[in-house]
């Protein structure tokens, strides 16, 4: 393919490394994405409209689990990296990502409004010759109709003047292996120009291969396709550790025997529910978009409705656990281990914790958590403190929950300490039990 001539000089500043990158959003996908650009080799500026953010990362101080300290202080230093709240410096830019947040609103429908407030930003400083790509995950169709329409609105043209592309982030906070530099890419642009210069910034920053698709909404698609069959599968684990429940059946240990066919079967697991920005929320885009094409999505809602019923399903098992000790819920003091939606994280952005909180406290439980990672937040109008987990505290409540299944909590001591455990995560397997005072999801 022939490039044109603004393409052949932009992708030749994305390969000698003259390239000025843009990020705008420096949370969770945004500020580990500009780390990596930096690192790369490009001067790098992050935008966001918390100046408290923007501060953080021009002190060079990191507030993001998946970011190294002291390679955002080293980055900084060395001016490959900034951050301002001044979105006017996009002019200066050849290239720009945007990583802000796509929530669900109250009528569970795609609340694309960060992402049509920053294009606009964008278009009122968009050049000739700039790349833009949004990685922000949404619906198929909105790189197309949404922000293309916004940037062609300042008289320059896509694929001619201007390229556009979509990248679905890939973040899992808290993973070991797989983080932003080595996890595969998806890559689809409005033009085959458009995809080509998007992928050769890409292929410059990451260490994972990058997969070019044919059109932004098949990137879009794929991106919902993975994080629903993710929600679906964790649903079918969910209703089996119901029934399994009912039945007196341990869920985990046919999971674990299921688990040695060496094909046709993929382990997904139970718990209290589903947690963090993408799983719990980017198959109701699919639901919502499929409304337009006269399409019910019923697989989907249902795997909802099942994963949304987890928080209030395991309120009723610590029901059930105290009641075989006459001890009614009312006024029982529940410790709850965890309050991130995932181990080793600090993450608590969809949290089912938080649901499990609002049921316990409707039944007017006495209420305490304990996260190393979350030491307080605020829901609901109310203000929580994480707990010190002492031998007194675990000795005294009526009940221990383990929520989210931290790497450093003891759970022997747990097990021994306190007079009843529920365990949510499966978190107990292997602890020596001298008493039977452990209940499993």
């Amino acid at each position: 393919m022939e490039l044109s001539d603004l393409a052949k000089a932009l992708k030749q500043k994305i390969e000698n490394k003259t390239a000025q990158i843009g990020v705008v959003g420096l949370g969770y996908v945004g500020l580990p994405l500009a780390v990596e650009k930096a690192k790369a080799g490009y001067t790098v500026v992050g935008f966001d409209v918390q100046q408290k953010k923007v501060d953080m990362v021009n002190a060079g101080i990191n507030y993001i689990g998946d970011v190294v300290d002291q390679e955002l202080a080293d980055l900084v230093a060395s001016g490959r990296l900034s951050a301002t709240a001044d979105y006017g410096r996009i002019k200066e830019l050849d290239a720009v990502t945007i990583c802000v947040p796509t929530p669900l609103d109250k009528y569970q429908q795609p609340d694309v409004s960060y992402v049509v407030n920053s294009v606009t930003s964008v278009a009122q400083n968009l050049h000739p010759g700039m790349l833009v790509i949004l990685e922000s995950t949404t619906y198929p169709g909105t790189t197309e109709e949404v922000v293309k329409p916004i940037l062609e609105d300042t008289g320059l043209k896509c694929g001619k003047d201007f390229f556009l592309a979509f990248s679905p982030e890939r973040v899992d906070p808290g993973n070991k292996e797989y983080h932003t530099k080595n996890t595969p890419k998806v890559v689809g642009g409005v033009t085959p120009e458009c995809t080509e210069v998007a992928a050769s910034l890409y292929r410059h920053v990451l260490e994972g291969e990058v997969f070019t698709v044919s059109s932004p909404a098949v990137a879009e698609m794929e991106k919902i396709l993975e994080n629903t069959f993710r929600n679906i599968n964790i649903a079918l684990a969910n209703e089996m550790s119901v029934l399994c429940r009912r039945m007196g059946i341990d869920v985990w240990e046919v999971i674990d025997a299921a688990k040695t066919k060496p094909y046709g079967f993929m382990a997904f697991y139970p718990g209290p529910g589903l947690g963090g920005h993408c799983i719990p929320i980017d198959p109701f885009y699919l639901t919502w978009k499929a409304r337009g094409y006269d399409y019910h999505t019923r697989l989907i809602e249902t795997a909802g409705e099942i994963n949304n019923y987890m928080p209030e399903f395991v309120v009723e098992s610590i029901s059930e656990v105290l009641n075989r000790d006459k001890k009614p819920l009312n006024g029982s003091k529940v410790l709850l281990l965890g309050a991130a939606y995932k181990k080793d994280i600090d993450d608590l952005r969809e949290s089912p914790v938080l649901k499990i909180i609002e049921h316990l406290e409707k039944a007017q439980a006495d209420v305490i958590y304990n996260d190393p990672y979350i030491p307080q937040f605020d829901h609901n109008g109310k203000h929580y403190e994480s707990a010190e987990l002492t031998d007194e505290l675990l000795e005294n409540i009526d009940i221990a929950v383990i929520t989210t299944d931290h790497s450093c909590y003891d759970y022997q001591k747990i097990v021994d300490k306190a007079r009843a455990v529920f365990d949510t995560r499966n978190a107990t397997k292997g602890v020596k039990l001298h008493k039977e005072n452990v209940y499993k999801l």
